[in-house]
């Protein structure tokens, strides 16, 4: 009887370990693979905006996600947000031009209202 006792805890022994080195070495694998992300060149491209949005965020050429980044700034700065809806946006003088006239936009419509305006 000690004998079988003796086997089992042998075999447990080695079905424990034998689990850890792989996931060892399929750690080391993936660690290689990985490799620094590199943003697309047609999101770091420099656009120069219309003269609508440069009153919001400057005349100087910028890529497009700096425009949303500055365009963010400039509806905190000026709380813009709508306070029960957060996802809509209250157009100032301003951003009534950039957003085609309408006195509200929803953040999800916003890119697609800023693509008008840049070149």
């Amino acid at each position: 009887m000690a004998k079988k006792t003796a086997k089992k805890a042998v075999k447990k022994a080695a079905k424990k370990a034998a689990p850890k080195k792989a996931a060892k070495k399929a750690a080391k694998k993936v660690a290689k693979k990985k490799s620094a992300r590199k943003p697309s060149a047609a999101f770091m491209k420099a656009l120069t905006p219309s003269e609508a949005l440069a009153a919001v965020i400057g005349s100087k050429a910028v890529p497009r996600t700096e425009v949303v980044k500055k365009l963010w700034v400039y509806i905190k700065a000026n709380k813009l947000q709508d306070s029960k809806n957060r996802r809509m946006i209250n157009a100032d003088a301003k951003l009534k031009p950039v957003f085609g006239g309408k006195a509200q936009v929803s953040m999800f419509d916003m890119a697609k209202h800023i693509s008008k305006h840049l070149k």
